[in-house]
């Protein structure tokens, strides 16, 4: 069993910047693809970046590619969602979720196992 803990979440006016944190418990943390996904209200939640186990491999939403980062610190078991240049769309609650499985990096939510239980993310005008 994993446990995620995300924190970093808060108000921030638009073109600012955010780092949302995720804290996992275990000792395998290492061995998970882990991903970021973010979900509005009546709108289904949606991959924002993934990161490979060893973090050598990323991918991202386009709507969010060249703004933010996504990273890990394996020694820490921790990853990490540096959001950059945040706009009024980006406001959302903001998840992390693991995938044990994982080989590389994971786009597809129906793999990963567990999940965080969020933290809300609002960017004002």
């Amino acid at each position: 069993q994993v446990q995620l803990v995300e924190s970093g979440g808060g108000l921030v006016q638009a073109g600012g910047s955010l780092r949302l944190s995720c804290a996992a418990s275990g000792r395998t943390f290492k061995s998970y693809a882990m991903g970021w996904f973010r979900q509005v209200p009546r709108n289904e939640r949606e991959l924002v970046a993934a990161i490979s186990r060893s973090g050598s491999s990323t991918a991202y939403a386009d709507s969010v590619k060249g703004r933010f980062t996504i990273s890990r610190d394996n020694a820490k078991n921790t990853v990490y969602l540096q959001m950059n240049s945040l706009k009024l769309e980006d406001t959302a609650v903001y998840s992390c979720a693991a995938d044990p499985d994982g080989m590389g990096v994971t786009t597809s939510q129906r793999l990963y196992d567990y999940w965080g239980q969020g933290t809300q993310v609002t960017v004002s005008s």
